[in-house]
This record gives C-alpha cells, structure tokens and sequence, in this order.
C-alpha cells in the first residue's frame, strides 16, 4: 500500500504572511512569480507595450483584494484569474481606442474640415507621449505624473514620496529629458 504525499507548496508561508499584511512577504511573492504573471498577460493580451502597467496591476489588485482569498492553498488559480482577467479588460480598451481612432480616421477621410484632421492628429500625439511617459522609468514617472497630470507642487510630491524637494527637482528634469529624447523624432 502506498501513501499519496501531499507536495507542500513552498510559497505557502509567504502567502500567509501576505495574508497578515506583510510587505515584504508580498514583495517576495512578486519577484518570484511575476515572469509567469508577465506570461499570462503576454498570452492573453499579445500586446508588449502594455504588459508592465497590466502586470503592475495585477500585483496591486492582488495585493488590495488578498483578504478576499477563501483558500490561501488555492492563491496560484486565484493569481492566474486575476492576470487573465486584467489582460482581458486591457485588450477590450486596446479595441475602443482603435475603433475609436477609426471611425475618426473616417470622418476625417469623408470630411475636409481641418478640424477633424487636428483631433485624430492630437489623439495620436497624446497616444504617443502616455507611450512614453509609461516608459519612464518608477523614480522618474512618479513625481513626473503627480506635478505635470495632478498639478502637485514640488513641496506636496517631495513630502509624499518622503524626498528632498531638490531630489523631486532632479528627478523631474531628468523625466524631461527622457521624455524630449523619446519624443524628439515622433512629434
């Protein structure tokens, strides 16, 4: 007669430690299993471009809901549902700004009105500075979008992120520059 042996999961006391609401323990879970998390997304989405900002969140659902989890055994399932999901929503809003982008395209095509040619063109500009401002790297995207999208001053970014107010200035020039060399041939 032989036993069945249950394989222990090891991630399972880090995922309890999750569940009690250590960062750390979740910051343990992200790097390890955040490639097959990318891999999920890459599978559903089949879009590059969009995979880090859908993975990011899934980890930050993940990390909001985790109390949700009936079972912590079956956190792997409930992770993939999550990806899944998420890369799914992502896709559909990939599908809008393209009908979207269409039916401009065609009015444009059907009408001479210049205004018409300026939408879908100032659609595709600001198509192409998010592009690139999602492509700035954390440190710099950060205090980029809290002073330049939430109009925070330097003071409220630098007491937020607990920096000096020189350390945000710094950081917001170089997110600039980044972003002037990233868009200097496209616009």
């Amino acid at each position: 007669m032989t036993l069945a042996v249950r394989e222990v999961d090891p991630d399972q006391p880090v995922v309890e430690a999750v569940l009690q609401g250590d960062r750390y323990a979740f910051g343990e879970l992200v790097s390890r299993h955040s490639d097959w998390v990318r891999a999920v997304v890459f599978g559903v989405l089949g879009d590059q471009d969009r995979i880090d900002d859908v993975v990011q969140q899934v980890w930050t659902t993940f990390w909001e809901q985790v109390a949700k989890l009936r079972d912590p055994t079956r956190w792997r399932p409930w992770l993939y549902r999550l990806a899944r999901n998420a890369a799914v929503d992502a896709g559909r809003e990939v599908t809008r700004d393209r009908k979207a982008a269409t039916v401009l395209r065609e009015r444009v095509a059907s009408s001479n009105n210049g205004q018409m040619a300026d939408a879908v063109d100032g659609l595709e500009r600001r198509r192409m500075v998010r592009r690139a401002i999602d492509a700035l790297p954390d440190i710099y995207r950060e205090p980029f979008v809290l002073r330049h999208v939430q109009d925070w001053s330097y003071r409220e970014i630098a007491d937020v992120m607990d920096l000096p107010v020189d350390t945000v200035e710094t950081r917001l020039v170089r997110a600039r520059r980044q972003l002037r060399e990233m868009l200097r041939d496209r616009i």
